[in-house]
């Protein structure tokens, strides 16, 4: 069979000139494929158009999605369902995100993150600076189930961690929150590495691994870019003042 094509092949050659032609079309080919490929993976970025805020009970989520809205502050409470409303930069009013404050309560939290995460563009998980040190434990856990989500992994929107309440004298810095969560993620590898199935309880054989084998945690291991900024959507100056998010609302404008 391969002996009566090639006669056909030989004069395909001869009509296209020979070799180089062909490798031409080769070239082009890969190139098509290539920019669809890209193609598809660009509109599957621009449907997901959300960015969730993410943290603990009385991280400041509540407020600081009130601020970014309107500027203004207002007295909260702990969220039991999520809240949305369209945000557009005030450095760039053409572009906007879907901003989504998700309940932060421990029976709360990772149902609603089931709900919107294939949606997320971005993640903003909102750290309290200022009772850090006592809630590090529950920030890492939390985090951690975020992170080796096998949706989250996939699609890798960027993420970050703004550490919050900056106005507090007392407040942890964010080189010190990146530092300590690293630690933690690290020995909550250790200790989760061992389950025989993952975190939602379906039998994978045992949760994604989180960072590289066989090095210690740190936050560039991750499949998408990881940020921190200090913030604090009180303000310094209380109810009656501005607040401190001009680093949060830049990184905005970079992910819209």
């Amino acid at each position: 069979m391969a002996g009566g094509l090639e006669p056909h092949l030989e004069a395909l050659r001869r009509e296209l000139g020979g070799p180089a032609v062909l490798s031409v079309l080769v070239a082009l080919i890969a190139v098509a494929i290539t920019f669809l490929i890209w193609r598809f993976v660009q509109g599957r970025k621009s449907s997901r158009k959300a960015v969730l805020l993410l943290g603990l009970c009385d991280a400041g989520k509540t407020l600081l999605f009130a601020r970014l809205l309107s500027g203004r502050y207002r007295h909260t409470q702990t969220s039991i369902t999520d809240s949305s409303a369209v945000y557009r930069p005030s450095q760039d009013k053409s572009t906007n995100v879907t901003l989504i404050d998700l309940p932060g309560h421990e029976s709360l939290r990772l149902q609603f993150l089931e709900r919107f995460k294939a949606a997320a563009r971005a993640i903003v998980f909102v750290v309290d600076s200022v009772a850090f040190q006592r809630e590090v434990k529950d920030v890492a856990e939390f985090l951690y189930q975020v992170l080796v989500d096998s949706t989250v992994l996939r699609n890798a929107p960027a993420l970050l961690i703004a550490c919050n309440k900056q106005d507090v004298t007392m407040a942890k810095s964010a080189k010190l929150i990146q530092q300590q969560l690293e630690k933690e993620l690290n020995t909550l590898r250790v200790t989760r590495s061992a389950a025989p199935t993952s975190l939602d309880g379906s039998a994978t054989g045992g949760p994604a691994q989180l960072g590289k084998k066989g090095k210690d945690f740190d936050f560039s291991q991750l499949p998408m870019k990881v940020e921190f900024v200090e913030c604090s959507a009180r303000g310094s100056k209380g109810e009656e003042g501005e607040a401190d998010l001009e680093a949060l609302e830049r990184w905005l404008v970079k992910v819209a």
